[in-house]
């Protein structure tokens, strides 16, 4: 029994053709799905009950995962635990501000392989690769968690996995989240995070380019020279810094998009003022900001929480060497929802 949510818009077309359905019938299913939240074929009122079961009969059903648990947190932030098809458990998170954004953030792998550090999300391994249409599924089960009269107005890539590592099936899901037939995210709107893999991130450049997707890139760099960061990111030690910012002068060059360098401010490791000055020197001449992310504890990891004043003390010094900086400020902490606190399992 295939999957109605691996098939794009022409493989529908298709399908539907060979059972004698029209094509404008495609458009008809998908506007229930991606624009009116509904994902049983019979609840689709304005197709004739005959077409309502055919497509059940084909299809089954369209969300072929199983919602483990939903926690709320008392920012209204919305984590859920998803059990697939095949066993394998991911997380991902609705999160929610005063002006008005509903950005979901989606998970494209089960379990990681970078094994960062300070984050939950390789604790447990690293598994496979998830599907496009299970990519697909955590947007459309966040975005059903909305009132009938909201949407999603944002995606971050930034849940459990290395997206560039399962870049194919992130980019035909995204096509879907962003076109005015799917879920209709602005692509602006739209952020891809990465530990940073240089060629990955120059094919991602001629994708956004091919596809006049203007998506976001965010690298967690989380340390200023090589060999800290390969402490703190193992991954590091494949590549080193350079050729990532090299790689990332390439995508801003090439798509216009300016690039944000996350950075995990720990007590005592990264935070240091040579680690300031050193910062400074890799970023202060390229067109990027410094998103600076006080450590989400995660338990059983014994990595300190900077005070408030450190964290307004590195970021001074950091606007004073010429770097622009933005704080992002916790959602979701109190629910292990917020960055580097999702895992593939809760048993």
């Amino acid at each position: 029994m295939e999957n109605f949510l691996e098939l794009h818009f022409a493989e529908l077309a298709k399908r539907f053709s060979d059972w004698n359905l029209p094509e404008y019938r495609v458009g008809q299913v998908r506007r229930w799905i991606f624009a009116r939240k509904i994902t049983d074929f019979e609840q689709m009122t304005d197709l004739p009950k005959g077409v309502r079961s055919l497509l059940a009969d084909r299809f089954g059903t369209i969300l072929r995962g199983k919602e483990v648990s939903r926690i709320q947190s008392e920012d209204s932030s919305q984590k859920l635990l998803l059990e697939l098809e095949d066993g394998e458990r991911i997380e991902c998170v609705l999160l929610k501000n005063d002006r008005h954004h509903r950005t979901a953030c989606v998970s494209t792998q089960v379990g990681c392989a970078m094994r960062c550090v300070f984050c939950a999300s390789g604790l447990d391994g690293f598994i496979r690769n998830l599907t496009r249409s299970e990519i697909l599924e955590q947007l459309l089960r966040l975005n059903a968690l909305l009132p009938d009269h909201e949407r999603l107005t944002h995606i971050v890539v930034m849940g459990i996995g290395e997206p560039l590592l399962n870049l194919d099936a992130l980019l035909s899901a995204l096509d879907d989240a962003t076109t005015a037939e799917g879920l209709n995210v602005s692509v602006r709107r739209v952020t891809i995070s990465t530990v940073g893999i240089p060629a990955s991130i120059l094919k991602l450049a001629d994708s956004v380019i091919r596809g006049n997707k203007g998506y976001k890139l965010a690298v967690s760099l989380h340390a200023p020279n090589d060999e800290l960061r390969s402490q703190i990111v193992p991954q590091n030690q494949h590549s080193g810094i350079a050729p990532i910012l090299a790689a990332t002068d390439e995508y801003f060059h090439k798509t216009g998009r300016r690039v944000t360098f996350e950075y995990t401010l720990i007590e005592g490791l990264n935070d240091q003022p040579e680690h300031v000055s050193q910062l400074a020197d890799l970023l202060r001449n390229r067109t990027a900001i410094v998103n600076v992310i006080p450590l989400n504890p995660v338990p059983g990891l014994n990595y300190r929480v900077p005070s408030s004043k450190a964290v307004k003390h590195f970021i001074e010094q950091l606007e004073y060497w010429g770097v622009q900086v933005k704080v992002r400020f916790r959602k979701g902490d109190k629910i292990a929802a917020a960055c580097g606190q999702l895992r593939r399992s809760r048993r």
